[in-house]
Order: structure tokens, then C-alpha cells, then sequence
């Protein structure tokens, strides 16, 4: 026992020394933070992510970056560019040492002859892992360049991006809305729209392509939700119209023309709904079904009049008891009514332990992505508390969220960069006190990737494993 003792306070000694060797004393201290991009200050890692590489924004000759914890280096840096290139194999080691602890990222640099070291950034590794993948579709943020999209898988442990279905494969048709049952791929749904349309179900091993327009409807699935039992998608059957403007900030506007909802069996093959849901009153989209599948969430406004203007449809909150059993609807209930002020609701989702709800809030209408002021808002499902998530939001768009299996993680698309093009960011949750922590940019081999990717993040969606019939979904099509 003594000797096993000697031998590591010699090998850590070792690793001391060969630290301070290394790295380069300081002649002059900083209080300032230094300004780092993108910003991976003050955030809460997940244990499993792929290291968050990082440019420093400040003027040097050579830049040194020290990363480590508990007041020890275990990853060292030194370059004469600002580009910080975390090695995999040792972020993956630290991340294991520091779980549930913080970690310092300390950087020293050389200018004019003298070495300025500033003040530590400090992070937190949790304990909790993420779902290792993050579906999406990438597509032109226009409207010109729509007919080239995809919907592709990172793994968020490393830099590997993969697609899952490429339009080019099915002649340039539209591909869009891929929906996942409790972030499991082995449950998911996508829609296609062209001469080849439909929509495909993936379940138990089988794809097939379900025409999701009842006979007789005006309009087909469009914003889906699977029922937890995986039996059931909820839908919302839109008529949907783009619209454009020759000035302001919003170039672009897109509108619900009518909307209402219906539940599809997938073992019937048959469409559910009743006239609390679908009618000319009212149009009611997003639809959200909670853990036990008894409740189903969705934003309702005042029907569209023609010549009506847009920046007048507002969406109040809503929710409808379902019996899973008898596929029997129950009460309607309004939760938050955001049109009395002044306000519009959109993205309901229900975290995996049923306790929060998280929603996007905008002026109007219910796209927010092309909202500059749309936001993130939490509702506490048993007080009816609701609160701005201020914690996540900035001066710019924040729209599409989904939740991490686990309810420790969300994900969300936000346009803070450059007000051009959506982001996925992630932020930590804790579900005793209802807090997030600081967002975070999801991380590339590149620090300098987003400056120059011309593409959106269209319904960033965490999954539990990566979707592995693509082929098959390609097959289904044609």
C-alpha cells in the first residue's frame, strides 16, 4: 500500500513539472475574462459532449489555453493562431474526472515580449448525459433555394454528421416535420410533399407511406406528436400561405389560413377528432400530448377572415382530456390566454416528467422563427405558474424546442448570432427548481464553422440513438 502511494505522488509529481515546464509563466495578471467564440463561458456541459472547440478574440502571438480541474492542467494548448482545438481522447478523459465538478479554462498570452495571463473561465460538467444525437433538417433560410434540403443526425459525442433522408434521392421533393415518439428513432414520422407525398411511419421495425388526409378534409397532417403508447399521432391539418413584404424586418410572414386537429390510429388505420377541435371557429395547430397521454396540448386563435391582418392572430394556450382506451376526447380547457395580452403561442411541449411545459411567445401568428421578438416562456404544470425562461433568451429569435429524454436538457433554435440563420443551442434543466443554465452553441471541429455554413437548423430533435433505416424511408417514397 505504501509503495502504490510513493509511486503516484511520484507520477504526480511528474506531471507537475512537466506541466510547469510546459506552460509559460505569466509576467503580467488580468482580471478580464477573456472574450472567446463561441461563447463557452459560465455553461453547464453534459458529460458526453464533443469538445467545445473555440477561437480567442483577443490580439496575441501565441496563445496558450490550460485546461483542467481541481486547480490541475490536464490539457495544455499552445499555438501562435487564436483557434483552440481541444484534443478528443483527453476531453473525453477530462470530462469523466470532472463530472459534477467545474473545470477551468486559463489563457495566457504573448504580446510585445510579455505574457498576460487572464482571469479563469470556469465551466461545470454534469453528471447527467445527453442524448448522444441531434436530428435536424438543413435547409437555404429563404424560399428560392428550398428544393435542396435534408434531414440529417450529428452525434453529439463527436463531430460526425450523417443523413438520415437527402431530397436529392427523391427528385428534389419537400421533406420536413420529422417527429420522433420519446426520442426513440425507432418510432418517428416524416412528411413528403410533391407528386411522390405522404407521410411515413416508422414503427416496430416497418416503414410505411400513410396518406394523412381524411377524405373529405380540406387539408392533410401537417405539425405532428406521437401518443406515448406510440399507437396514436396527434395532428394538426393546416392550410398554410407564405407572404411578403418589400420592407420592415420581417421580410418574410407565414400564416395559418385554417388548422384543426385530429388523432390518427395507427393500428385502426383510422382518424379521430371531434368538434371541440375541428371547425371554422377556431383554428388550432401544434398539438403536444403529456407523459400519460391523457392530455393533449395545442394552441388555438380566432379563425382567419379574409383580408384580415396578420399581425391580429394571436394563439392562446389549450389543452383536451383524451381517453387512450375508447380514442374518446374529453373537456377543453384554456391555459394561458396570451391574446388578451397581446400575445401568441406556439411549440408547446411537455417535459418527460409532465412537471413544466415549455412554449415559444411572440407578438403574433404562431412562426416564430421569423419573429426577432419571439422567446421562451416555462409554465409549471401543476400551479400554472408561467415565467420567461430569461435565462436562455436574447435580443433575438428563439423558436423550435424540444426536450432531452431525461428532462435534464433542451434543445432550441435561436437566430442570436446573426439574426440571418438558426441555431442549435443547449441548456441545462433542473427540474426541482424549474432553472436552466446558460445556453450553449452546439460545438464543431471548426470553431469558425457557423461564419461561414450558410444553412438553417430547421426542428432541432434529440434522440437516444441515431436513425438507422434511411434507406428504407428512401424506399418508402417511391
Amino acid at each position: 500500500m505504501k509503495t502504490t502511494y510513493i509511486l503516484f505522488m511520484m507520477a504526480l509529481a511528474w506531471i507537475l513539472q512537466a506541466c510547469t515546464e510546459q506552460c509559460q509563466r505569466p509576467d503580467l495578471y488580468t482580471d478580464s475574462i477573456p472574450c472567446i467564440y463561441p461563447d463557452y463561458t459560465g455553461v453547464t456541459f453534459p458529460v458526453n459532449i464533443a469538445p467545445p472547440n473555440f477561437i480567442i478574440k483577443e490580439e496575441a502571438d501565441v496563445f496558450q489555453t490550460e485546461i483542467g480541474v481541481e486547480k490541475v492542467t490536464d490539457i495544455l494548448y499552445t499555438s501562435k493562431q487564436p483557434e483552440v482545438i481541444i484534443p478528443s481522447k483527453a476531453w473525453k478523459k477530462l470530462l469523466q474526472k470532472a463530472a459534477g465538478k467545474e473545470i477551468f479554462i486559463r489563457i495566457t498570452l504573448l504580446k510585445d515580449g510579455k505574457w498576460t495571463r487572464f482571469a479563469d473561465i470556469t465551466d461545470t460538467v454534469s453528471n447527467e448525459m445527453i442524448d448522444p444525437y441531434l436530428a435536424y433538417r438543413l435547409l437555404y433560410p429563404g424560399y428560392e433555394l428550398w428544393n435542396e434540403m435534408g434531414i440529417y443526425q450529428r452525434n453529439l459525442t463527436n463531430y460526425e454528421e450523417t443523413p438520415i433522408a437527402e431530397n436529392k434521392a427523391f427528385e428534389k421533393q419537400c421533406i420536413n416535420c420529422h417527429t420522433f415518439n420519446r426520442n426513440s428513432p425507432e418510432t418517428m414520422m416524416i412528411h413528403v410533399r410533391g407528386k411522390s407525398g405522404g407521410t411515413l411511419i416508422s414503427k416496430n421495425g416497418k416503414v410505411e407511406k400513410v396518406n394523412t388526409k381524411p377524405e373529405g378534409a380540406k387539408n392533410g397532417g401537417t405539425y405532428a406528436a406521437w401518443h406515448p403508447s406510440g399507437r396514436y399521432i396527434a395532428f394538426s391539418m393546416n392550410e398554410i400561405q407564405q407572404f411578403f413584404h418589400s420592407s420592415g424586418q420581417k421580410p418574410i410572414e407565414v400564416s395559418d389560413l385554417a388548422a384543426d386537429l385530429m388523432v390518427y390510429d395507427t393500428q385502426k388505420k383510422t382518424f379521430l377528432t371531434d368538434s371541440l377541435i375541428y371547425g371554422d371557429k377556431y383554428m388550432e395547430t401544434f398539438p403536444n400530448w403529456t407523459p400519460d397521454g391523457k392530455t393533449l396540448y395545442f394552441c388555438r386563435g380566432n379563425a382567419y377572415k379574409e383580408k384580415m391582418p396578420l399581425d391580429s392572430i394571436r394563439y392562446d394556450l389549450c389543452r383536451i382530456g383524451f381517453d387512450p382506451e375508447s380514442g374518446k376526447f374529453g373537456n377543453l380547457e384554456c391555459v394561458y390566454k396570451a391574446s388578451e395580452q397581446g400575445k401568441s403561442v406556439s411549440f408547446p411541449r411537455v417535459s418527460p416528467d409532465g412537471r413544466y411545459l415549455m412554449f415559444t411567445l411572440s407578438d403574433y401568428g404562431n412562426f416564430s422563427i421569423w419573429h426577432p421578438e419571439s422567446e421562451l416562456c416555462l409554465l409549471t404544470t401543476d400551479t400554472g405558474e408561467i415565467r420567461l425562461l430569461n435565462e436562455v433568451n436574447s435580443d433575438d429569435v428563439e423558436s423550435f424546442h424540444t426536450w432531452s429524454s431525461s428532462g435534464k436538457w433542451f434543445v432550441f433554435s435561436s437566430k442570436r448570432l446573426d439574426g440571418l440563420w438558426a441555431r442549435p443551442f443547449f441548456a441545462s434543466f433542473n427540474p426541482e427548481t424549474g432553472k436552466a443554465g446558460k445556453p450553449f452553441l452546439l460545438p464543431q471541429k471548426d470553431p469558425s464553422f457557423y461564419d461561414t455554413f450558410t444553412k438553417t437548423y430547421n426542428l432541432p430533435e434529440l434522440i437516444k440513438e441515431p436513425v438507422s433505416n434511411g434507406n428504407e424511408l428512401i424506399k418508402a417514397i417511391h
